[in-house]
């Protein structure tokens, strides 16, 4: 896969993302469900972008990476207006993969958490492989 061997970390990688909920992140907006609450896959993308951030100016030049696993369970509801807050901490690498402990949290504590893999690889070779 391109030019991307194992990746190697030196000290943690953390990101962070502060979302206030939209009407058009709720389950009803999203069609995953029907209630106007913070959406599963709402959860998800913050969850994602803290992944991303937590990289932001670690890879190589010419590197990037995709997830291929995600593991979250959402435990409890958020209204429109609530503020959640994404956070993403390395756990640990296996090969070109990058484990991440997700979370999301509003002011009552826990609203979902999991894990999220991703792995790095060399963007042109990926984009080249797109269908």
């Amino acid at each position: 896969m391109g030019n991307v061997a194992n990746v190697t970390v030196r000290g943690a990688l953390h990101g962070e993302v502060d979302h206030v909920v939209d009407i058009a992140d709720t389950a009803a907006a999203l069609q995953s469900g029907d209630v106007p609450v913070l959406g599963t896959p709402e959860v998800i993308r913050l969850s994602e972008e803290a992944t991303v951030a937590a990289l932001r100016g670690y890879l190589a030049e010419g590197q990037t990476s995709v997830s291929c696993r995600v593991e979250v369970s959402h435990v409890a509801p958020v209204a429109v207006g609530g503020k959640v807050r994404a956070v993403a901490t390395l756990e640990r690498t296996e090969g070109r993969r990058m484990v991440f402990a997700v979370s999301v949290s509003d002011t009552s504590g826990l609203v979902a958490a999991g894990k999220i893999t991703r792995i790095v690889v060399d963007r042109e070779h990926f984009l080249h492989k797109a269908r």
